[in-house]
């Protein structure tokens, strides 16, 4: 193995920069050269390379983002976009591609695998819907920045006596508000995997008024059942003892400096996939598990889902009293 390529994919998340850095310093430092690709599958498909060096991901680590810049690409889902990304990546070159990014970056990457061009998959989402890892890249800062949210909303709901929607990323999986309704106190939370009648929401919240408390966090995910500003109308419609006000948080989830948990993982994340291409292996995904990183088969990863752990919604349940 002489050379290989680098993507980000998909929507951005924080730690991809220190994800590419790794992966860039490890390569170079063990004889391979590397190829950046720019702006994802499309960038590919228009053969967007860039050589990189050790210089050129000096400084990034602490940015959030992605200096490769990112998109989705659905065309790609047509073989003979596949065909053409497998022809583009020969011409320039390079004997195996990482690819960056979340469950649609990985399908993707299985493509090309299946057509015989070696992959390597780093999985980046904040969503934390990717199989094979307990944790993707950007999941830890999104939720800091879910969390600093509802602390300054939490000040003003009880200056206030409000009762404060909070609406989080996450379409299919609620693990972003799960973990935030945990961390952050909530006294509702709403995820797709658990639908919650309004009814139920109302009584939870009419409960917490007539225990004494003098504000409320509800927090939803983007894929509940309820959303944020209809669950309001209609809250505000029943007598629960609270004003109501919604927050979208939207894509500032995505933004910011990455935590230093997910600078660590980043870069243990890029280390590993080049010691892994390295060794011969192909067409899987490295990921955290336990305390180690490990490799899963991409076909295994793209054929599962990752939801939102039931334990933990118990456990919102159990602390919002």
């Amino acid at each position: 193995m002489k050379a290989i390529a680098l993507m980000t994919s998909g929507g951005d998340a924080p730690g991809m920069n220190p994800c590419v850095r790794a992966v860039v310093r490890a390569a170079i430092g063990s004889g391979l050269a590397v190829k950046a690709i720019r702006r994802g599958f499309e960038g590919l498909v228009n053969g967007e390379f860039v050589e990189m060096g050790a210089r050129d991901v000096g400084s990034i680590l602490q940015k959030g983002g992605t200096i490769l810049m990112t998109g989705r690409f659905p065309d790609f889902a047509d073989l003979k976009y596949q065909r053409l990304a497998v022809r583009k990546l020969n011409e320039a070159n390079v004997d195996a591609l990482v690819v960056v990014g979340g469950e649609g970056s990985m399908r993707g990457g299985l493509a090309l695998h299946t057509l015989g061009f070696p992959v390597l998959g780093i999985p980046a989402s904040i969503d934390n819907d990717i199989s094979g890892t307990q944790m993707s890249l950007g999941v830890d800062t999104a939720l800091n920045t879910i969390i600093e949210a509802i602390d300054k909303l939490r000040d003003t709901a009880s200056s206030h006596q409000r009762a404060f929607i909070v609406e989080t990323m996450g379409r299919e999986c609620g693990y972003l508000a799960l973990m935030a309704g945990i961390i952050g106190g909530a006294e509702v939370v709403l995820i797709p995997e658990q639908e919650t009648p309004p009814e139920e929401v109302a009584a939870a919240i009419s409960d917490a008024y007539m225990r004494g408390k003098t504000h409320a966090i509800i927090v939803v995910a983007e894929g509940a059942t309820l959303h944020a500003s209809e669950l309001m109308k209609q809250l505000d419609a029943m007598n629960t003892g609270f004003q109501y006000r919604v927050t979208i948080l939207g894509h500032i989830q995505r933004g910011g400096r990455p935590s230093a948990f997910d600078r660590l993982l980043a870069s243990r994340f890029g280390v590993a996939a080049v010691e892994r291409l390295l060794a011969g292996e192909k067409g899987v995904m490295v990921g955290l598990q336990g305390r180690e990183i490990e490799t899963t088969p991409l076909e295994e990863v793209c054929s599962k889902k990752r939801y939102a752990n039931r334990e933990y919604y118990r456990m919102a349940k159990t602390l919002a009293k």
